[in-house]
């Protein structure tokens, strides 16, 4: 019995430590160039042990994002109870993706469209953000820094369509994907904005 629970914990630290490497060669050399075999050397382990967690790429590519989705949500959860409203939370975020984005080759992105059940998986999770994502506006309108005139449905669907129109024309392959987010975010953030939500925007970037 307990040559199986050691046996168990040990399938689980594993578990972890593919994805977590796996998932940094991901980002740091794209999708596609990143063999099974690549990870299982990178671990020190054999091809077929690793097959025997993970039967795929895409499989294993799945699970990473989906652990990395976990982590954000707690990150944000913790975030929304740590800072005081709704601009020092996006302006927090901010500098956490731009230092994310300068870690990643752009054709980690290009790559996530040739897995459907990856490209399946964001989808559905795209979905699932805009009701948060409601909420976090109406709480920006609640503060006073969001526009009470805005139409909730309208704006997160220009959203969305923003986020589309990246994705489909490959704009990360043109652009440094960090001066992408920093334009679709600030002249998309000024738009709902009332006058006060500008004023800590403009002090942000002044002392940026």
């Amino acid at each position: 019995m307990q040559e199986i629970k050691v046996l168990s914990t040990y399938r689980l630290s594993l578990k972890s430590k593919i994805l977590e490497s796996a998932m940094s060669a991901f980002l740091e050399r794209g999708i596609k160039s990143v063999k099974m075999d690549d990870i299982a050397k990178g671990l020190n382990i054999s091809k077929r042990t690793l097959y025997e967690i993970y039967d795929n790429k895409e499989i294993l590519l799945y699970e990473c994002l989906k652990k990395a989705k976990t982590k954000s949500e707690l990150d944000m959860m913790e975030m929304m109870s740590e800072k005081n409203n709704v601009m020092d939370i996006i302006l927090h975020i901010y500098k956490v993706r731009i230092e994310q984005f300068q870690k990643v080759c752009p054709q980690f992105y290009a790559d996530l469209e040739k897995y459907p059940m990856v490209l399946a998986f964001l989808n559905e999770q795209r979905e699932r953000d805009r009701v948060s994502q409601r909420k976090f506006i109406q709480r920006g309108i609640t503060e006073g820094y969001f526009r009470k005139d805005i139409d909730l449905d309208i704006i997160l669907s220009m959203f969305e369509a923003i986020g589309e129109y990246v994705r489909g024309h490959h704009l990360y392959e043109k652009f440094p994907i960090e001066s992408i987010f920093t334009n679709m975010l600030f002249v998309s953030l000024r738009g709902i904005c009332t006058q006060k939500g500008i004023d800590v925007i403009e002090h942000f970037l002044k002392n940026e």
